[in-house]
């Protein structure tokens, strides 16, 4: 019954706001272990969840962890927010704008990131209004060791919002390697996994040469 009705608030949100919805139905149990299976399971790592939504990574996430993590969730929409504290009290849910990342964590004393895990449509990684993308502001808040993992639809990654994204995604991070396609997802997705983030990131000519 919770999965039908977060897939009515998905299309209901979407509706709404199809441009900083990232899809509209709820990501599978399949696609969501994919975005966590690089989340560290030992110890109690420090994750960001960005654009959380109803939860599906969110539970991942602590099933993946133990719930020993510190666990940081943004979400700007404000009922989602609001389900997610509900269904998630261990959570540290903040509705906020992901681009405001290092001042919400140094105001909770969080010192680097191990994972950041993001369901946020690729529309959100555009530059703000400091000419800054999301990208810079996630490799400031990673550990060097930390991990960055987004997922894309596997219909519109050759689209040239995607490309231009993935190539801002390998100007930002030295590793970034992409999942098989999650065939058991509606629509079937891939995840990105980044690792050795570059603060400040690579001009992106210098990026194309990197991975080619």
């Amino acid at each position: 019954m919770t999965a039908w009705a977060d897939t009515g608030r998905f299309v209901r949100e979407f509706v709404r706001d199809p441009l900083h919805t990232a899809s509209v139905t709820p990501s599978s149990r399949a696609l969501s272990a994919a975005m966590v299976r690089a989340v560290p399971a030992t110890g109690a790592p420090v994750v960001v969840e960005l654009g959380p939504g109803t939860g599906a990574f969110t539970r991942a996430i602590q099933e993946r962890t133990g719930g020993r993590a510190r666990h940081v969730a943004v979400e700007l929409n404000e009922r989602w927010a609001r389900l997610l504290a509900r269904r998630h009290p261990e959570v540290d849910v903040v509705r906020a704008d992901a681009r405001e990342l290092p001042r919400l964590l140094a105001e909770r004393g969080v010192g680097a990131v191990d994972a950041v895990v993001s369901g946020l449509p690729w529309v959100a990684y555009s530059p703000g209004p400091d000419g800054r993308g999301l990208h810079a502001v996630i490799t400031e808040v990673l550990a060097p060791t930390g991990v960055f993992t987004q997922f894309g639809y596997t219909w519109t990654r050759w689209a040239p919002p995607a490309r231009r994204q993935l190539a801002d995604l390998r100007a930002h991070f030295a590793a970034v390697t992409t999942s098989p396609t999650v065939w058991r997802n509606l629509p079937p997705a891939i995840v990105h996994e980044a690792r050795d983030p570059r603060p400040g990131g690579m001009h992106p000519i210098e990026s194309r040469q990197h991975s080619s």
